[in-house]
């Protein structure tokens, strides 16, 4: 039985997790992969707090480097998160040859190219399935189970809590504001949130998956991201009207030497199966060329599940340098040539409008031949009922056009004396 020995960096939600993890687990583990693995030093700035689990405090330090440096730490797990200290404490562990397990999706997503460069020169290998999606193994499925398909098509849900509150707005049809604050109550969402709803954690985990798929460093400022903060719960109920489910959907392709890659409030046929993902649950719908359409669903957070992605790490890492194998894992990114992304003026997408269109003669003409000199069609058109002179809510289903001609038409359309507010855009995804 082959002894590995894990030096754990942050002993907070997640660290704990893993301890618990390997506690429940660990002969099971064993019996099925030959290594016995066991928790050799913590390092965390809080000594003190009961984490659920009991450790022997000897082996409890409030120095990473003393952690990271100890020769009896075969593997280095770094669950303290940021892109600072975090940063460094992984290049410290590499330097020492060392191989890294963490859970950080920012800090791959921001300084990943310098990360894995520092791995390939030391022969040792950094693992980051925690980083995407929590218990859900995407990672492992993108660069092992699905490594003979080009991958054509990523749609994916990876916030758990925008999709909690979507899902509760709606089958309750209640306000935006009112579903964050109970998700903050119920501990669903952060103290602040804007990380999760502003759509920046679902980038930094579309910019790993579109990394690992097409082998090109993807830069988050390249990524135009919209959030479902104030997201109108009328939008939902329209959309549902139309036979549309509201979803955060980080969108991923490739065409031809362009990647497609963006993340924002989109309408998806309601009998889809991302539609029926609901509550905390994320899920990857990935197209590949050889083996065609395949869903991966689960939760995408949480102390266990995300432990549960760190441990199977380990058991890799622990197997790697069992057999000799470090340093194996593909280079991130493994293309030598770059690929561009798509300017997002290029993107196309069919488009659900919303106007607040003051009821009169000829208003519903004179946006139709504005979306028309632009080149967009409309697919459908629903109306509600208003009395005359008043502003009534109509909403416009288009059929597909580029993202830069929807934004020219609505700049016009937004000018008009009988458009009272700004009009609500939101893409569609029909899976064409």
């Amino acid at each position: 039985m082959k002894e590995i020995r894990i030096g754990l960096l942050g002993f907070g939600t997640v660290g704990a997790g893993v301890v618990e993890g390997l506690q429940r687990n660990g002969e099971l583990i064993a019996s099925r992969t030959g290594m016995d693995i066991s928790v050799g030093r913590i390092a965390d700035l809080d000594l003190e707090s009961d984490r659920g689990v009991t450790v022997d405090p000897a082996i409890m330090t409030t120095d990473a480097a003393a952690v990271i440096e100890d020769p009896n730490v075969d593997v280095v797990v770094e669950l303290v998160g940021g892109t600072t200290i975090a940063k460094d404490f992984i290049l410290k562990a590499l330097a020492l040859k060392k191989p890294v397990v963490t859970a950080n999706k920012a800090l791959l997503a921001e300084h990943g190219a310098e990360i894995f460069a520092a791995a390939a020169k030391n022969g040792t290998d950094v693992y980051f399935e925690a980083a995407v999606a929590g218990g859900i193994p995407i990672i492992r499925s993108l660069r092992k189970g699905l490594v003979a398909n080009r991958i054509e098509r990523i749609h994916a849900i990876l916030n758990g809590t925008c999709n909690y509150i979507l899902t509760r707005m709606t089958k309750e049809g209640l306000p935006f504001d009112q579903i964050l604050k109970e998700a903050q109550e119920a501990g669903y969402a952060e103290a602040d949130p804007g990380l999760d709803i502003d759509g920046h954690d679902a980038a930094h985990k579309a910019t790993l998956l579109a990394s690992l798929a097409y082998g090109s460093h993807i830069p988050m400022d390249a990524i135009p991201v919209q959030g479902i903060r104030g997201l109108a719960s009328e939008d939902i109920e329209h959309a549902a009207e139309l036979g549309y489910t509201v979803k955060l959907l980080a969108v991923i392709g490739r065409e031809e030497d362009e990647i497609e890659i963006h993340v924002n409030p989109t309408l998806i046929p309601s009998d889809h199966m991302l539609a029926s993902v609901g509550d905390v649950y994320n899920a990857i719908f990935v197209k590949g060329d050889i083996v065609g359409e395949t869903l991966y669903n689960g939760k995408g957070a949480g102390r266990l599940p995300t432990a549960s992605a760190v441990i199977g790490d380990l058991v890799d890492a622990s197997q790697d340098l069992a057999f000799g194998s470090s340093g194996k894992s593909f280079p991130f990114p493994w293309r030598t040539e770059p690929l561009q992304i798509r300017d997002p003026g290029k993107i196309e997408a069919g488009f659900y409008l919303r106007l607040s269109l003051m009821d009169a003669p000829g208003s519903l003409g004179q946006i139709s031949g504005i979306l028309g000199k632009n080149g967009i069609s409309i697919a459908s058109v629903l109306q509600k009922d208003a009395m005359v002179g008043q502003c009534v809510p109509v909403i416009i289903v288009t059929h597909r056009a580029r993202q830069a001609q929807c934004q020219a038409a609505l700049d016009e359309i937004d000018a008009l004396d009988i458009v009272e507010t700004k009009t609500v855009c939101l893409q569609i995804e029909d899976f064409e």
